[in-house]
């Protein structure tokens, strides 16, 4: 009998996957969003406690009842083909009450961790993703000693975590929580135009990322970590972070950090710039605001000078002196975004435009279900990401689209066709040599958008009730989401670059 050979037949060519070698490809959730069992009746209380309680914002219930059941999603996730699974540890869990450490529930986290791996899903850890234990108090991010007591935190928790995970988020969009909590008042302590502040706490969620970064590496010096913003085009909302986290590997002294941003800055202007007179004056105002760039930069006299000199005060830079004192050059190991529209005057509408239902809304800010898809524009920022962090691998933390409930979006986009075009805008940028190693989509599963079970983001669709939480093979609006991930996957991964059309 003659022998076999497994090799490819002549005349035949090995089919490689699309996404390259080692790809990361995955969902992406949150403790608070998923878990369940929070701010009600001798359950671990976070800061929006008050909110709940008040009825300022929806109860978050059950959730996903995630911390049960983690099953039922875990089986969901392996079987349409994802082998990266993010999720969070949530402080306000570990630890209840001030000094009161639940070993409990480090030890649930750690058997989750086991579940994901035994599934094939390689977990992406994040160490806090906007909540934090109530006890703390809502502006706890705004006083002076906030990261040193993150960094503690981190450090008691990595030996129970490491054993089960390499990759690592240490905090979920910064730039998002002090705008969020402190400009536009859309989350706790619920702030408005609080500029001073805002920067306060951005600077404070920077120190420590720079300290659970050295944290990470002092027990795993091979672990993959990064902090992931949401893509602005406010250069000091998203571009900034990163340029700061890098600083030494960039090669730049302490004494010439506002000069260096200013050329930050314009290089960020230049690769994205502003679509209209609108957009240009939001950049030179937050621009103006910020502590870091030359008074120089903003121009000499005129409006955005003089706002300068009136609003901004002196802001602490401490994670200057953080990343300058770290053991390790690079303060990031990837870089790490959250992709949705980066465009922010797009966030802005005028009053009366008509809503879905026919009505007119007379909101001034833009519906999470109405933010316009933007595929190539993903393409497009991978280049820039590239161009300006060489040396770093990019990692599309979060991507994906919501929708109003079952309802039709207004641009009549469907979730299919979503991940048809976003996955299509990473293999093209893979294809012109960009070194995209990851994409995680939001989110697995329809779940808590902070405050309100509304907006619709799952590739599955849930429901609850007294019963609990009931699942469906299909997303919110009908779709098979599920079969056309899976079906896109596995041919991205056999190199069928067909999955990609449309029907």
């Amino acid at each position: 009998m003659a022998q076999q050979d497994d090799a490819p037949r002549r005349g035949q060519r090995e089919k490689v996957s699309l996404l390259g070698p080692g790809f990361s490809i995955g969902v992406a959730t949150a403790g608070y969003q998923v878990e369940g069992g929070y701010n009600g009746v001798g359950e671990p209380a976070n800061n929006w406690l008050n909110w709940e309680r008040t009825g300022q914002v929806e109860r978050s219930g059950v959730a996903c009842d995630f911390w049960a059941n983690p099953e039922a999603a875990l089986d969901r996730a392996a079987a349409i083909g994802c082998n990266t699974f993010r999720l969070s540890v949530e402080w306000a869990r570990l630890e209840p009450e001030a000094g009161q450490f639940d070993d409990e529930a480090l030890a649930r986290y750690g058997e989750i961790l086991s579940l994901c791996t035994a599934r094939g899903l390689e977990p992406v850890v994040t160490l806090h993703h906007f909540s934090y234990p109530w006890w703390l108090g809502e502006e706890f991010w705004l006083r002076p000693g906030s990261p040193d007591r993150f960094k503690a935190h981190v450090e008691a928790i990595l030996p129970s975590l490491v054993p089960h995970a390499k990759k690592w988020v240490t905090l979920n969009e910064p730039n998002i929580q002090m705008l969020m909590g402190w400009i536009e008042g859309a989350t706790p302590p619920g702030r408005t135009r609080a500029f001073a502040d805002a920067y306060c706490v951005l600077d404070n969620l920077l120190t420590a990322h720079v300290f659970a970064f050295d944290a990470i590496k002092a027990v795993q010096p091979e672990a993959e970590i990064t902090c992931n913003t949401s893509s602005s085009s406010i250069y000091e909302h998203d571009r900034l972070l990163n340029d700061l986290f890098l600083l030494r590997a960039a090669g730049v002294d302490e004494s010439e950090v506002d000069r260096y941003i200013d050329e930050r800055r314009a290089l960020h202007n230049a690769v994205f710039p502003p679509e209209h007179a609108g957009e240009l004056l939001l950049r030179r105002f937050f621009a103006a605001l910020n502590p870091y760039g030359t008074a120089k930069s903003i121009g000499d006299g005129g409006l955005f000078q003089r706002i300068r000199t009136m609003a901004r005060r002196p802001a602490p830079r401490r994670v200057l002196e953080a990343v300058y004192a770290s053991p390790h050059e690079s303060t990031l190991g990837a870089v790490g975004f959250d992709w949705y529209d980066p465009v922010a005057s797009h966030a802005l509408r005028v009053p009366g435009h008509a809503g879905i239902d026919g009505r007119r809304d007379w909101s001034v800010g833009r519906a999470i279900w109405d933010v316009p898809p933007h595929a190539e524009g993903l393409t497009s920022w991978c280049h820039a990401e590239s161009v300006l962090h060489p040396d770093l691998a990019l990692w599309v933390v979060e991507n994906g689209m919501a929708t109003k409930g079952g309802a039709p979006r207004a641009d009549g986009w469907d979730r299919p066709r979503y991940l048809r075009e976003h996955l299509g805008a990473i293999v093209r940028a893979i294809d012109d040599g960009i070194a995209v190693s990851g994409y995680l989509h939001w989110s697995l599963m329809d779940n808590y958008e902070w405050g309100t079970y509304e907006p619709r983001l799952g590739i599955f669709s849930t429901e609850r009730d007294e019963s609990g939480v009931h699942w469906s093979d299909t997303d919110a609006q009908g779709n098979d989401a599920a079969g056309a991930f899976s079906h896109i996957v596995r041919g991205l991964m056999a190199g069928d670059r067909s999955v990609l059309e449309g029907p």
